[in-house]
């Protein structure tokens, strides 16, 4: 009997040239290779299919049990908003987000008091100011429900122009607090193209369209007005804090000067009340143990389509099934 297989032996056809057996086998040979593929690409994906689903399953019960995320208590619950990472209306830190959690939060009738835990080093002040008036909307909304801004890693810039809004702030003692001020940074390279023999073109209508071009040198009118623009929102920043915590800030300009210091430090300046954690806060400030997160977040579903949109697109541009050619 014969054990050899169609890949390791092929029939000659009778009368075939010797170069036309060898294309009959090689055509042969890549037949078998593509139905070998076929089988795993079909195992493999319906493993994959099959893990994403447990995962889901997974995700989905661990939502559903324990943790900050369970179910909103009937007896009265702080509530939490996570503010994390850079403020733009780009990151997970952007106004829409935060506000949306921030109505649901003081709209649930179990609510006995509010944190907003963050930790970020500021960005932008248009989504801080946002958020800030957001919060002072809903105090008078709810007069009832006290705000505490909690600090975790570091909280400057816009991060504590949205604390400032809360009724009593808290941080750790080795927490960075502060960065009151404003600043716009960029690049001056009329030196460096001049030594690479490169000639700058720009055309614009408007004499100052081309305005802080890095490729031309400052003009004093633009130095003016970008100092103006920059003091006019610093002025709105130490206003917004100033309101913020009145008689207890300390009576020391060096608060606004763009400084950081530490949660201990800043107890002392009045730009933070006390030390604590959340889970201090929420059992012996607010008098309700139990926190119940209403951070704004992608719901289950959208956050596993995302996640199997991206595992399928790495997939195949790991395995060059997509290639410009």
């Amino acid at each position: 009997m014969d054990n050899n297989t169609p890949e390791q032996q092929t029939t000659p056809r009778p009368g075939a040239a010797p170069d036309e057996q060898a294309i009959v086998n090689r055509i042969a040979r890549e037949f078998l290779h593509e139905q070998r593929l076929a089988r795993r690409w079909g195992i493999g994906f319906k493993l994959f299919i099959s893990l994403y689903l447990l995962s889901f399953f997974v995700i989905y019960l661990a939502e559903r049990t324990g943790g900050i995320d369970a179910e909103i208590s009937t007896d009265g619950h702080t509530a939490l908003i996570d503010i994390s990472g850079a403020i733009a209306s780009t990151t997970e830190a952007n106004a829409d987000d935060v506000t949306r959690g921030l109505r649901r939060a003081f709209e649930d009738e179990n609510t006995r008091g509010l944190i907003i835990r963050i930790n970020s080093p500021g960005g932008s002040p248009v989504q801080s100011g946002y958020i800030n008036d957001e919060i002072m909307r809903l105090k008078q909304a709810h007069p009832d429900i006290p705000v505490y801004a909690v600090i975790g890693d570091i909280c400057a810039s816009g991060g504590y122009y949205i604390a400032s809004a809360a009724d009593y702030i808290y941080a750790d003692k080795a927490s960075l607090v502060g960065s009151i001020g404003v600043i716009m940074a960029g690049f001056g390279f009329v030196e460096a193209i001049k030594k690479l023999g490169i000639e700058r073109r720009v055309m614009y209508a408007g004499e100052n369209k081309a305005w802080l071009d890095p490729f031309s040198p400052l003009k004093p009118g633009e130095v003016v007005h970008t100092d103006a623009l920059l003091d006019d929102i610093y002025q709105q920043f130490v206003e917004v804090v100033k309101a913020g915590r009145g008689d207890r800030l300390a009576d020391d300009e060096q608060i606004f000067s763009g400084l950081i210091w530490t949660g201990e430090q800043s107890v002392a300046l009045g730009l933070v009340d006390g030390l604590g954690s959340p889970g201090y806060v929420a059992r012996e400030l607010i008098n309700a143990e139990h926190i119940v997160d209403f951070s704004y977040r992608d719901n289950l579903l959208e956050r596993f389509a995302k996640q199997i949109g991206a595992s399928l697109y790495n997939h195949f541009m790991s395995q060059n099934y997509f290639q410009y050619k």
